[in-house]
């Protein structure tokens, strides 16, 4: 894992975008951890979070300029910082857009703001993380219903490296029902073993006994990578 993974798991941790203790994903799991970039607030974490899904994105899918869509409410920040790093680190220029919860009947209305996707439009999903694929799969009806594009990868923050709807990884599951990769900056097993007992800015965030229901929580629902 190279530094900047590092960093950017530490700021996961510092900024509160990663939480430990006893939360329900929108799956429905009672999941000891929990991961939440709406946390990530400040100009100077933005940032770095451009940065890391615009290395990401050049790292699997290269310097071609695709369409960004970012989901509702999070997707919004990612897709927009997203496209100002790829511009500013590596000259690649991308378009964004993004969804409405609430219709809107006045002005310009529709259901996408940004650039409307055309029918034979590539596109990158930008979301912070998937637990099961709820979240991926209400997106990717929505784009389907509007008959706009065709989504082709999918750049996440965190995978959560756990079991679907069956026994594979919900990536896997997502690969093979809509043919869409996934890239992870990082996966959670990264960030736990970064994390377990050491020390950042004075603080602890996984010590043995944290550690322990973790590694609980992920024989139940884990996978191996690429499962």
């Amino acid at each position: 894992m190279n530094e900047d993974r590092k960093r950017f798991i530490e700021l996961l941790a510092e900024s509160g975008a990663v939480q430990f203790g006893d939360f329900t994903a929108k799956s429905g799991r009672k999941t000891p951890y929990f991961i939440n970039t709406g946390k990530l607030t400040y100009g100077d974490q933005l940032d770095l979070v451009g940065k890391m899904y615009a290395q990401t994105y050049v790292e699997n899918i290269g310097r071609e300029s695709l369409l960004l869509f970012g989901p509702a409410y999070k997707g919004i920040t990612l897709v927009a910082v997203t496209a100002a790093a790829l511009y500013s680190q590596y000259g690649v220029r991308v378009p964004v857009c993004f969804n409405r919860k609430e219709k809107k009947d006045h002005g310009e209305g529709g259901a996408i703001v940004g650039e409307i996707p055309g029918k034979d439009d590539r596109i990158v999903i930008v979301e912070d993380v998937i637990t099961a694929g709820t979240a991926i799969r209400e997106t990717m009806e929505l784009l389907k219903n509007l008959d706009m594009g065709r989504v082709e990868s999918i750049i996440i923050a965190v995978d959560r490296m756990e079991k679907g709807r069956g026994e594979q990884s919900a990536l896997a599951e997502l690969e093979q029902e809509f043919g869409v990769k996934v890239y992870p900056i990082v996966t959670i097993r990264e960030v736990v073993a970064y994390l377990h007992n050491r020390e950042i800015g004075g603080k602890v965030y996984i010590d043995d006994a944290l550690y322990a229901r973790v590694l609980e929580y992920q024989k139940i629902y884990g996978v191996n990578s690429g499962d």
